[in-house]
């Protein structure tokens, strides 16, 4: 039996006890009434175990960050109540990194982590974004150096923080030059509002660009089991070649991975997967017979799908950082157990042939919504 991080604030079952975790027999709510959630806010600290650590932005961090989005919309209804309990748990288990935007639930999601940091700012990276906007109706992005000045400000009150821990760009817009955007980030760290810079979902060449202006200590994309484009395309090079760490969103695959997800008929109305191509029609049914080498891996280490496919992920290397998200105790419990699973070299040749990126159907976003990770705009001489 492998060893366990257990955080002993969640009375949850974890792998080799038998829980069938996120498989496809349990049904969303089946397994939380399963279960029983003990839903404490806060461990006694003499009783907290460690989570493994990584390095990010020169600070020691928790193995896994908490992507905190979907405790504001995009997954269903929210439960503020229940998502800062999860908030407290994950800093009892050691998770350091609080991963957040402006944009999550329009200011929503940044002032519900402020609630857990006004005890706890010591215990947190904090971690929040800014570039996409949103009125009437629609969705647009600004980089420009005034709306980073502005954004900045407002997260600031929206946290109840002084300075934030990792300022992203969320999204590059069509007509600021990269330049001019790090060059307002790196006054703001001057300031003392922002301590480091990231970017998320960029070029190769607008990460080296971005780089020379101002250090950026992280590159936010999406990676996981069946999303690799960070490594087909060449940033996550790029980001090793200058320190950079790459701090993986979606690691489950917005759920996929977990099993549990069969079919469309569990989530929400307003579930924003309804709309995804990887999750309709015959791009869900042919996705679903990838899932068989990650259970199969599994059963033989004991262990959930999803906590194979975050093991995947830990795998990449020491400077990427998983974000999981959850808005469960006891999802929160089995993923942060996922850091005491080694997978074995021929573990991971099978998991990376049967995701192989041509097997995957469908685009990870809506076009609408596709990230643009072209080069920047206005490359300057």
């Amino acid at each position: 039996m492998l060893p366990r991080v257990q955080p002993v604030s969640l009375a949850v079952a974890h792998p080799g006890t038998g829980f069938p975790g996120r498989n496809a027999s349990c049904r969303w709510d089946d397994a939380r009434r399963t279960i029983g959630v003990v839903t404490e806010t806060k461990t006694p600290p003499e009783t907290r175990t460690a989570l493994p650590v990584r390095r990010l932005a020169g600070r020691t961090v928790g193995a896994f960050g908490l992507g905190c989005m979907g405790m504001s919309e995009f997954y269903g209804s929210r439960d503020d109540a229940r998502s800062v309990e999860v908030l407290h748990a994950a800093l009892d288990a050691g998770v350091t990194m609080l991963d957040t935007a402006d944009m999550y639930g329009d200011g929503h999601n940044e002032e519900l982590v402020g609630r857990v940091l006004r005890d706890r700012r010591d215990e947190a990276f904090v971690a929040t974004k800014f570039g996409i906007r949103r009125g009437g109706g629609r969705r647009w992005h600004d980089s420009s150096p005034g709306y980073a000045r502005a954004a900045c400000d407002a997260s600031l009150r929206r946290l109840g923080v002084d300075t934030i821990d990792l300022y992203y760009v969320h999204r590059l817009d069509p007509t600021t030059p990269v330049e001019d955007t790090v060059g307002a980030l790196a006054e703001l760290v001057r300031a003392g509002k922002v301590r480091h810079i990231g970017l998320s979902e960029v070029s190769t060449t607008t990460l080296r660009r971005a780089h020379a202006v101002h250090p950026i200590a992280a590159v936010q994309s999406e990676l996981s089991l069946w999303t690799r484009d960070v490594v087909t395309d060449g940033v996550l090079a790029a980001a090793r070649d200058l320190g950079v760490t790459l701090v993986a969103y979606s690691p489950l695959g917005r759920g996929f991975l977990t099993g549990a997800l069969r079919d469309r008929d569990g989530l929400a109305e307003d579930d924003f997967r309804r709309a995804n191509p990887r999750f309709t029609g015959e791009n869900l049914s042919a996705n679903l017979s990838l899932l068989t080498p990650v259970t199969e891996v599994a059963r033989r280490h004991g262990a959930t799908p999803a906590q194979v496919a975050l093991a995947w992920v830990l795998a990449q290397g020491e400077d990427v950082l998983p974000i999981p998200g959850t808005k469960r105790l006891d999802y929160l419990r089995e993923n942060l157990a996922a850091a005491a699973l080694s997978l074995s070299a021929a573990d991971v040749a099978a998991l990376d042939s049967a995701f192989a990126p041509d097997r995957v159907h469908g685009d990870r976003y809506p076009a609408a919504t596709m990230p643009d990770t072209s080069d920047a705009p206005g490359t300057r001489a």
